[in-house]
């Protein structure tokens, strides 16, 4: 008989957070995987959990994988645990996962606390749709595509962002979305979290008057309402309709880029070809 896989959500910051079927389970497995041992430690040695641990992260994550299905197919039971909140959410855990489903194995999730949930839930953004987009590209140029590319997205995004990148985010976030609603959702469930709340500029501005930027950050902006009605005017139609209410061509080729939820050089492009 194959053992079961269990992927157990920690807490994200206050230990109080955990299940109490979370900690059965940890105490009740053979072994845990996990990101970094020494993080995990601490969380164990607190419930008074003594258990073999096993390291579990992006560098070692294939060979880890195979061994530890090989410990499952043998009937062991294994817990995955990440450094702070729910596995596979912006963390290592999907090449275990299949795997262990590829051979057979059960894998049981065991829900938890979730920086992402958590800050959609307080942000006070539109939650009848989200879309949770992990970690934005670390290259200034590719994290401003991307957001480019988000920007006809009608729904409220998240991010998980870095305190040292937070400030370049937001720049380029208010050039890529204007002044759409954005959360800064910093250090939850601990002792110093805090909600920002306004547009990327007002952030950006109450966060660059700081000495420096610490912490976990959740990162959230709010749907394009204007994205969200549906305008099939073509987008060259759109400009010169602008340029005769009085706008020059580029501030027409802005206006309709706002209005459409669109990057300004996808419109610029548009109407030049």
């Amino acid at each position: 008989m194959t053992g079961t896989l269990y992927i157990v959500a920690t807490p994200i910051g206050n230990l109080e957070d955990i299940t109490l079927r979370a900690l059965r389970v940890l105490r009740e497995v053979d072994s845990i995987a996990c990101e970094d041992t020494r993080q995990t430690a601490k969380l164990l040695g607190h419930f008074a959990i003594s258990k073999p641990v096993v390291s579990y992260h992006e560098h070692n994550e294939a060979g880890r994988a195979t061994e530890l299905v090989k410990r499952l197919a043998s009937g062991a039971s294994v817990a995955l645990v990440t450094d702070a909140g729910t596995p596979l959410v912006s963390d290592p855990g999907y090449r275990l996962v299949q795997a262990a489903i590829a051979a057979g194995v059960t894998v049981v999730p065991i829900p938890g606390a979730s920086a992402a949930i958590a800050a959609v839930s307080a942000a006070g953004l539109p939650t009848d749709a989200f879309r949770f987009c992990g970690f934005l590209p670390a290259k200034s140029s590719q994290r401003r595509k991307a957001l480019e590319e988000l920007a006809r997205e009608t729904c409220t995004l998240v991010f998980y962002e870095t305190p040292h990148r937070i400030l370049d985010t937001l720049e380029e976030i208010e050039a890529a979305m204007g002044s759409r609603t954005v959360v800064v959702a910093r250090e939850l469930t601990k002792l110093h979290e805090e909600f920002l709340r306004g547009t990327a500029a007002e952030i950006r501005a109450q966060l660059a008057a700081r000495p420096s930027v610490k912490g976990e950050i959740t990162l959230l902006i709010g749907k394009s309402e204007a994205a969200a009605v549906i305008d099939t005017t073509p987008l060259d139609a759109a400009v010169r309709a602008a340029e005769r209410r009085g706008l020059s061509r580029m501030e027409a080729i802005k206006q309709v880029a706002k209005e459409r939820g669109l990057a300004k050089r996808e419109v610029y492009r548009e109407v030049i070809d």
